[in-house]
């Protein structure tokens, strides 16, 4: 048996809630007295909602944004392969390991793209190394440029549900499992989650 515990679902994310999660977008190591005046609370206040938005899975980790421009992390470049469509989930998790391989996607007509930043000298050896031209076809565009720029403000932001995929509000339920948090919308969608989740562990 798994160890889980129900956790009460937080209060629906309110203006305060997406302000703060966008100045720990923009920089993470904000300190919380310089969120707190802009969001009118006080230090303590600010990280009673933090701790309440990690303990509703909002927040899961806090990250460093390294500026690659001062660093030499390689040639970065864009990658579109096509394959057999068994072949490209085995691909997907393969380059999604890969140190250099910054964003893995996988589109609708199930193409896999990426963006990568292979050691310099040795781009299409390390695409040889990992990729059977024989088995797909492959695109590399030498890319002049990269950013990534997310926006939290604006959006619909909201938990989805582990089992059914619907939006999770204020009636919701939380359940920790082997170490994971999940959000569910409702007892009984957690309930099928936890059975599943059983059922699989004693199969195992």
């Amino acid at each position: 048996m798994h160890p889980e515990h129900h956790v009460p679902i937080m209060h629906e994310l309110d203006d305060t809630d997406l302000e703060i999660l966008e100045m720990l977008g923009e920089d993470a190591r904000r300190p919380f007295s310089e969120i707190a005046d802009r969001v009118g609370m006080s230090g303590p206040g600010v990280s009673d909602r933090v701790d309440r938005l990690r303990d509703a899975g909002v927040i899961e980790r806090f990250t460093v944004d390294v500026d690659r421009t001062q660093i030499r992390g390689g040639v970065p470049v864009f990658v579109q392969v096509r394959a057999r469509g068994d072949r490209i989930e085995d691909l997907r998790d393969d380059l999604a390991a890969e140190d250099p391989v910054e964003h893995v996607f996988v589109t609708a007509a199930s193409e896999l793209w990426f963006v990568a930043r292979p050691p310099e000298g040795s781009v299409r050896q390390w695409l040889d190394d990992r990729i059977d031209r024989d088995q797909a076809s492959v695109t590399v565009t030498l890319l002049d440029e990269v950013s990534w720029t997310p926006s939290i403000g604006g959006t619909a932001f909201a938990l989805a549900c582990a089992e059914c995929g619907n939006t999770v509000d204020s009636e919701g339920e939380q359940a920790t499992i082997d170490g994971e948090r999940y959000s569910f919308c409702c007892g009984s969608c957690r309930e099928k989650f936890l059975d599943r989740h059983d059922r699989i562990a004693e199969g195992a």
